[in-house]
């Protein structure tokens, strides 16, 4: 059904995630799709890396463990904003292009009432990706 899965991931957030990964890997292993792990950096030094060098090295890592953890075909690309807080929701969005995904899996929270003013990123990337969009809660 789905040939290619983008899932976001925030790589100082892992364990966050782990209920969209696993979500994820299942369904790249029950339809055969390859995976592409999407991160947003940004070009000057932060908690994480240093430069975008390095952030797409511990993507492509993360990846690689992902890939090798549920034996799935899985790869990285890492999209750089130069505020990725301000700035992620539309990174993703041309990502989806860049990638060719025909799904998204996201991790999102269980919305509040912020979520009235400021849209989840979840619910924006649903709103207006041009592929399939499963936003997994919890």
């Amino acid at each position: 059904m789905f040939q290619h899965i983008m899932a976001p991931v925030d790589l100082a957030h892992q364990d966050r995630l782990s209920h969209a990964l696993k979500v994820t890997a299942d369904l790249a292993a029950h339809w055969g799709a390859k995976v592409t792990y999407v991160g947003v950096g940004t070009a000057t030094p932060g908690k994480l890396a240093h430069n975008p060098e390095e952030f797409k090295r511990l993507l492509g890592e993360f990846a690689a463990g992902q890939a090798e953890l549920h034996g799935i075909n899985a790869d990285a690309h890492a999209a750089m904003a130069h505020d990725p807080t301000t700035e992620v929701d539309d990174a993703l969005l041309r990502a989806v292009d860049a990638t060719g995904a025909d799904l998204v899996v996201m991790q999102s929270h269980v919305p509040g009432l912020m979520d009235y003013i400021w849209p989840s990123n979840g619910g924006k990337i649903a709103a207006h990706a041009r592929a399939s969009v499963l936003v997994v809660r919890g």
